[in-house]
């Protein structure tokens, strides 16, 4: 996907840190309510270009990992404080356990009911025992809506504008799709036009929970009001299943 490689530095205009705020506050008070005591190590697993880490690290500190090396550097300007690390979310393994592991947009990328349970066994492997993991889908079947919205900002003499059109072309499988046309302007004033697709996942909140579970979470929806729903994934005492 573009936006993930070769238009990485384009991140900051693309998507604006200051929309994130909002809705990490949200984040922060369920990883803070999850746990007691509450989390003081949090690893994000698909960190992107580090929006969410940019409001979280002031309430915990961050280990931030994702599989775009691009990305990464983006988040390191961003984050400096914050432990980067390259990795595939699926199958990553850094030998030490986290209060709490956070799942954010990344986890639409898992388009099969494998991939979304490697990731849940990732996020299982790396929460200690009475810690917690929350995902956070863009959406779940039960609350998909197709449209358009548009978006972008300028950062550093560099302007992007974007439309975004999400659509489901087979609602009897396991995706939907994401179609961005990005106008993008450089420095000189040149401007370019890119497009890029996202294929996406999308399960019924009936189907994150069972996997959930089935890797040794205790699990549960969160609302937050929107039609965004969030699963919440407590690790028992005592549950001895996996190393």
């Amino acid at each position: 996907m573009k936006l993930y490689d070769e238009l990485a530095d384009w991140w900051p205009a693309f998507s604006d840190q200051a929309g994130y705020r909002r809705e990490a506050s949200h984040f922060i008070r369920i990883l803070r309510n999850a746990t007691r005591p509450a989390p003081r190590t949090v690893l994000e697993l698909g960190s992107g270009g580090g929006n969410s880490a940019s409001y979280l690290k002031s309430h915990f500190e961050m280990t931030l990992v994702d599989l775009s090396p691009r990305m990464l550097r983006v988040s390191r300007r961003l984050n400096p404080e914050c432990v980067h690390v390259r990795g595939d979310i699926r199958r990553v393994r850094l030998k030490r356990r986290f209060d709490a592991v956070f799942v954010h947009d990344a986890i639409c990328h898992m388009t099969t009911e494998a991939q979304l349970l490697a990731v849940m066994q990732t996020a299982y492997e790396h929460c200690r025992v009475g810690g917690a993991a929350l995902f956070v889908p863009d959406f779940v079947r039960e609350t998909f809506v197709a449209g358009t919205d548009q978006g972008g900002g300028d950062s550093k003499g560099r302007s992007v504008r974007f439309l975004q059109w999400v659509f489901d072309p087979d609602p009897a499988d396991t995706t939907y799709v994401v179609d961005f046309a990005i106008l993008i302007r450089d420095r000189r004033g040149r401007a370019r036009v890119e497009h890029d697709r996202h294929v996406l996942g999308l399960f019924p909140r009936a189907r994150w929970l069972r996997l959930m579970r089935e890797v040794g979470f205790k699990a549960s929806v969160v609302r937050d009001g929107r039609l965004r729903d969030a699963f919440l994934g407590r690790r028992p005492s005592g549950n001895s299943r996996l190393p």
